[in-house]
């Protein structure tokens, strides 16, 4: 297998052989390289969304993922929500933190998430959870052992890259200190994209058991800012939607889009207190967010491991 090699900014692989594994029981193939980061470029197919225009590309999202078990368990999630991921056939893969419990050491990687996500390793693109700093080795030991420069193409547990017309920032909530967002606000001043989305795990807004974590306002704030688009979050074990507002929770038109995406093998959590401009919570549910970006918007289904589609969201321009 030749050795992917990365643009810190685009953070896609530029040349790479593929990698069997087995997902459900099913041998499946995952090759590098998928979907052409060029704005335009007629050839990307494999990433692009359904019905979109040829600048389209489609990104596959969840967080909170790989239980401690297999494909061989019958309780076991992930394998499951991995199989949606080889249905979508994504551009590239946004996790939203929590990628392995408990204590996410390297060998527990190994067991377990690389046996069912890490089939998309090579295109993915993930940010860091609260278990992951609980590696007896040191925080994020086995989550930077394991996923390497995918996970640190800059040298931090933060970064961003560009894809069509949109700029991708993933940040790591769990030390969103004064120079993680001075990193933040410098990265949106020198971005040219027209849209903008991050993630990481802690969510500002939520319904669910963990409610509400204001670690990330300051954050929203640059980003509201700026203009962004889109915020992804896991932690809560749900899926939740909001209405765009402001990092107050203030209704806006121009706000930035929450969504809320903890459903990726993690034991469900209930919905505790609804916030307000919530429009969609879900519980009880496995699946993947199946986001389809244009350059001039987005939106997005949540597909659940049953086979079907448990919620669309509405068509959303870029600001």
């Amino acid at each position: 297998m030749q050795p992917l090699v990365r643009n810190p900014r685009l953070a896609l692989p530029v040349a790479a052989g593929a990698a069997l594994a087995l997902i459900g029981g099913v041998a499946l193939w995952s090759t590098a390289n998928r979907a052409d980061a060029t704005p335009g470029h007629a050839d990307a197919a494999p990433g692009r969304a359904a019905g979109a225009p040829a600048a389209g590309f489609t990104v596959a999202a969840a967080g909170d993922i790989a239980e401690k078990c297999t494909a061989s368990d019958s309780g076991c999630e992930h394998p499951r929500t991995a199989a949606l991921v080889r249905q979508i056939n994504p551009a590239f893969v946004i996790t939203m933190g929590d990628n392995q419990y408990d204590k996410a050491r390297l060998k527990d990687f190994q067991r377990y998430y690389d046996k069912s996500w890490g089939a998309f390793k090579d295109r993915t693109h993930p940010s860091a959870g609260n278990h992951e700093t609980y590696d007896p080795d040191g925080e994020l030991a086995g989550y930077k052992a394991y996923f390497g420069s995918l996970a640190y193409p800059e040298g931090k547990s933060y970064y961003s890259y560009d894809q069509g017309n949109w700029h991708f920032i993933a940040l790591d909530s769990n030390s969103l200190n004064s120079a993680q967002l001075d990193w933040l606000k410098t990265d949106l001043a020198d971005n040219s994209k027209k849209c903008v989305a991050a993630y990481w795990h802690h969510p500002l807004f939520s319904s669910g058991e963990h409610g509400n974590d204001p670690v990330s306002r300051p954050a929203w704030k640059l980003l509201h800012d700026a203009g962004a688009e889109l915020v992804l979050n896991g932690h809560d074990h749900h899926y939740e939607r909001f209405a765009p507002q402001d990092p107050d929770g203030k209704a806006e038109k121009n706000g930035i889009v929450e969504l809320l995406g903890g459903m990726g093998g993690a034991n469900p959590y209930k919905i505790e207190e609804v916030q307000p401009n919530s429009e969609k919570r879900i519980t009880d549910t496995f699946g993947v967010v199946k986001l389809n970006f244009t350059d001039t918007g987005f939106s997005w289904e949540l597909m659940g491991t049953d086979g079907k589609t448990k919620d669309r969201s509405p068509d959303y321009p870029c600001h």
